[in-house]
């Protein structure tokens, strides 16, 4: 019997489900089971739209539409985030955990009811089963959530609309609908954060580190969607086009994201930024051995160029080489969690500045360096770059960041977690440096026998099962911060399941796979 892929992975999302829903128990935990069964459904229905042609938009082919694992991302962090800030007493971060759960199984619902509004004939039985998940939801948000708490999630819901019209119709084939409600409904939720801190200035309270990512993120997306609908309209190659896209981008750099960001931290953020780096002594260490990291690979992409442009016959990189990139982020990112986490996570925040500026630069020919730019990258293109964008190495570094980004700080006696949680800010380190690299180097040269349905192998699952748990043994060893009490099988056994879902899913593996990792370490 001919195994689906599709159904495996679903289990999988399934499986963490369960697992959430036994530490949790609570209504929305019953609900975000509701939730998995009729994404389970609908997503039957976005796969036959997507195989003809009936989408609206056009997504990324050579995938199925991954709903069932892009759902559970947002409710499920929201629950064990909850989960954790109630038992530290940490009431505003355990109501704020509640609307991030809400607004992720309400984007989920809306997703759904666009594939049953445009599927004919129109699917009885999975509209039946959605209007009962959703009827649960509702009810639920009824009885947890305030008026206001309400009202925010329909602001995010709105801004999600919108932004999925403009970004699914400039960027064809980048996404999955899965990859778009994630991708776009975390940027939907950021945008809506930042709009609610910035008119409530007063309340504004926290560690300043904080508020640099939903910053840059309503920069880059302001500057996106305005050069996108610019150039749509004139030559974006032309010096003159150039050179309005660099004073453009400086103007919104240094005249709004500047004084916007001194808002929230209370003085000018370069004066601040500069403070902060120079600390102490190992700051400026680690500063100039994540240069000579950034260097080496720029040298990597030179040489592979180099080697097409003198007569070699390989006109793309293999999968061992782009694998390099990530030994080289694994070697730039362990450092910095075991010496100096607030460090990284503002170098981190820098370099997707870096990256989505030269993007933008790439994306529209910005002269002098975009016509370059496309060259050298056109090298480490693989299938999942069938858009107009490159993605796979911003996907790369929103993977090995999330985790730290998103770690309970005020929900953490003294900045740190005990058990299980302890291993929270390596979960992209482990799921994308490691498991990720090890399963796809030892899977391609020695892989044997392939899973059913797929072409990853079963060596390479548990080669990368192996090596996660061994570099578990190495952070134990290195970082004093971490102490896993009696947690080993509960890691094993977290490890093993987002290692079966790399297997299976067709996703983009460097975003999904922290996520969940860090869902599971995080209960």
């Amino acid at each position: 019997m001919q195994i689906n892929p599709v159904h495996v992975e679903s289990t999988v999302v399934l499986a963490v489900v369960l697992c959430v829903h036994m530490a949790v128990w609570n209504q929305h935990s019953w609900c975000s089971i509701a939730l998995v069964i009729q994404a389970f459904y609908v997503q039957h229905k976005w796969d036959r739209l997507l195989r003809s042609g009936g989408a609206v938009f056009q997504f990324r082919p050579s995938a199925n539409s991954g709903i069932v694992p892009a759902s559970m991302v947002m409710p499920l962090l929201g629950l064990v985030l909850r989960e954790k800030c109630s038992a530290s007493g940490n009431v505003y971060f355990e109501r704020f955990s509640m609307v991030v759960t809400i607004t992720g199984m309400m984007l989920a619902l809306f997703l759904s009811l666009i594939a049953l509004g445009i599927t004919r004939p129109v699917p009885t039985n999975t509209c039946v089963i959605a209007g009962m998940a959703g009827s649960a939801i509702l009810y639920t948000t009824k009885q947890t959530l305030t008026v206001s708490e309400v009202i925010e999630v329909l602001e995010v819901l709105l801004i999600f609309v919108y932004l999925s019209l403009i970004v699914l119709y400039l960027l064809p084939r980048c996404f999955t609908p899965g990859e778009a409600l994630l991708i776009v409904g975390g940027i939907s939720f950021i945008v809506n954060q930042l709009i609610k801190r910035s008119l409530n200035l007063a309340e504004v309270k926290g560690d300043p580190v904080n508020y640099f990512l939903p910053v840059l993120v309503v920069g880059s997306l302001l500057l996106g969607v305005f050069f996108a609908l610019l150039f749509c309209f004139m030559e974006s190659e032309s010096w003159g086009s150039s050179l309005f896209f660099h004073m453009m981008t400086a103007v919104l750099g240094l005249g709004i994201l500047m004084p916007w960001l001194s808002l929230f931290i209370g003085r000018h953020p370069l004066m601040w930024l500069l403070d902060f780096i120079t600390l102490n002594d190992r700051r400026l260490c680690l500063l100039v051995y994540w240069v000579f990291l950034s260097v080496v690979a720029s040298c990597v992409v030179l040489h592979q160029n180099y080697q097409r442009q003198s007569g070699s016959k390989k006109h793309q990189a293999s999968t061992i080489v782009r694998k390099y990139f990530h030994l080289i982020v694994v070697a730039t990112y362990i450092p910095g969690l075991i010496y100096d986490r607030q460090l990284l996570h503002v170098a981190s925040v820098g370099c997707l500045a870096v990256f989505l500026f030269l993007e933008y630069v790439r994306y529209f020919r910005i002269r002098p360096f975009g016509q370059l730019l496309r060259q050298l990258l056109t090298l480490f293109l693989d299938e999942r770059d069938s858009g107009p964008l490159i993605l796979t190495h911003i996907y790369l570094l929103l993977g090995m960041s999330l985790p730290i980004w998103l770690f309970p700080g005020p929900c953490a006696p003294k900045g740190l977690l005990p058990g299980a949680g302890g291993l929270v800010p390596y979960a992209g380190v482990l799921a994308v440096g490691v498991g990720d690299t090890v399963a796809s180097v030892f899977g391609s040269t020695m892989g044997e026998i392939h899973w059913p349905g797929t072409k990853k192998t079963l060596e390479g699952t548990a080669t990368s099962v192996f090596a996660q748990i061994i570099a578990v043994a190495m952070f134990l060893i290195f970082d004093s911060s971490i102490n896993l009490n009696t947690t080993y099988s509960w890691i094993v056994g977290s490890i093993t399941l987002v290692a079966m879902l790399e297997a299976y899913t067709s996703q983009i593996d460097n975003l999904l796979l922290p996520l969940y990792l860090f869902i599971l370490l995080l209960l």
